[in-house]
């Protein structure tokens, strides 16, 4: 059976149309639905390099940002396509079983050569149910496993239980509010080789206001379409290949990306340096989701660095309460109020008044004159009034695409 959308990630988000998710949360979950169809079978000869589609994502907002909505259409079309999910809740003991037990068989139907692979996807709308908090080795062996090592040795508190598994392929969507998120990651892992791997996918708020999200009998045709051809997605096999349009692009890009990096916070020093994965990893899964051909276009890459770019404005505001001050994660939160409020702004008596039994007067100030440092924010006087309001000025990152 032939595939019937043209692409599956865009007829995805047609099908979210009438829920209230912003649509970030529901491009990035199609994304991982997708590499999770495509899971160890597919790869990409680079080089020196192997790499295979699989992404760390993680939906970031605070409660009501609809995250779970987002979430939750898409576990239902994994189960539906018979795609190996772990459990919400575990221990890594409990994932490494999971992740073998995945192992599976499978028969290139060209060449006829049957090899194996161990693929799993995790699925968890509340991270911290899967991760627990400070749970640093479950962090260290999901940073090992991102690289899909081949074959993993792991060590149990058992020593007759070290073992290995061969062609592994771990895939990761999941969701938590930036306080939660605060609390479960201890601070050394900030920037580091766990968060480097993982997408954050940042929003403020849902959407939109959708009062009866019901399903209309097209979407519900849309839907039996998407299982449909997910199902197709997930028989595709073998290596992607890349045409010279797409390496003229992605050379001219990287050379120019070394020298104007698009963030000056270390916290994403270390995202920054795998942000060339991350965007040969995401050239698969967009390049699936539009077709069997598996060719790697310049229309690709032109795609994927929008998808990244777009997602990265919004990235610093992850890390806004994980500084060394104990003002820290006052200072994110007043930050995403007056990001909320947009042009008309939040005066100083709103502020004190929401945060006074965090902060007093005198720190209140020292953070707005903070944010009024930044290129970001601005202090205005309300017109006819004596009031001065800070404004969000919504200054995008500049672009880390070369110039044609």
């Amino acid at each position: 059976m032939s595939r019937r959308l043209e692409d599956w990630i865009t007829n995805w988000i047609e099908f979210q149309e009438n829920t209230e998710p912003p649509l970030a949360f529901k491009e990035w979950t199609a994304i991982s639905i997708v590499a999770a169809a495509l899971q160890r079978k597919c790869y990409l000869d680079f080089g020196h390099l192997v790499v295979y589609p699989n992404m760390y994502i993680i939906l970031i907002g605070p409660s009501g940002c609809r995250k779970g909505t987002a979430m939750t259409p898409g576990r239902d079309m994994l189960n539906s396509a018979g795609i190996k999910l772990s459990a919400e809740s575990t221990t890594r003991e409990a994932l490494i079983r999971a992740l073998k037990h995945s192992t599976k068989s499978t028969s290139n139907l060209l060449s006829g050569i049957v090899d194996s692979h161990a693929s799993l996807t995790i699925y968890s709308q509340e991270l911290t149910v899967f991760m627990g908090y400070n749970n640093v080795q479950l962090m260290t062996d999901m940073t090992d496993l991102f690289d899909c090592r081949d074959p993993w040795n792991y060590d149990t508190k058992d020593e007759a239980l070290k073992d290995y598994i061969n062609k592994t392929w771990l895939n990761m969507l999941g969701a938590t509010t930036p306080e939660t998120l605060h609390a479960a990651l201890p601070s050394e892992a900030i920037g580091g080789g766990f968060t480097s791997r993982i997408v954050f996918v940042y929003a403020t708020k849902k959407g939109k206001v959708v009062p009866i999200p019901y399903m209309t009998e097209d979407e519900k045709a849309l839907r039996r379409t998407l299982e449909s051809d997910l199902k197709e997605i997930l028989m595709m096999d073998g290596v992607f290949k890349y045409d010279k349009g797409f390496i003229s692009k992605y050379t001219d890009w990287r050379y120019y990306y070394e020298k104007n990096p698009p963030f000056k916070d270390f916290r994403l020093a270390g995202y920054m340096e795998r942000k060339p994965v991350h965007l040969l990893k995401l050239c698969m899964i967009i390049s699936a989701s539009e077709s069997n051909d598996k060719i790697i276009t310049a229309d690709t890459f032109d795609r994927v660095l929008t998808i990244l770019e777009r997602v990265e404005r919004n990235m610093p505001n992850v890390y806004a309460g994980f500084g060394e001050s104990r003002d820290a994660s006052v200072l994110a939160r007043v930050m995403t109020d007056i990001m909320l409020a947009a042009e008309r702004g939040v005066t100083f008596e709103e502020l004190i008044s929401k945060y006074y039994y965090d902060i007093d007067s005198d720190n209140m100030h020292r953070i707005l004159r903070t944010l009024g440092a930044m290129n970001e924010f601005d202090y205005q006087r309300a017109e006819g009034t004596a009031v001065v309001k800070m404004i969000y000025k919504g200054k995008p990152n500049e672009s880390t695409k070369p110039k044609d």
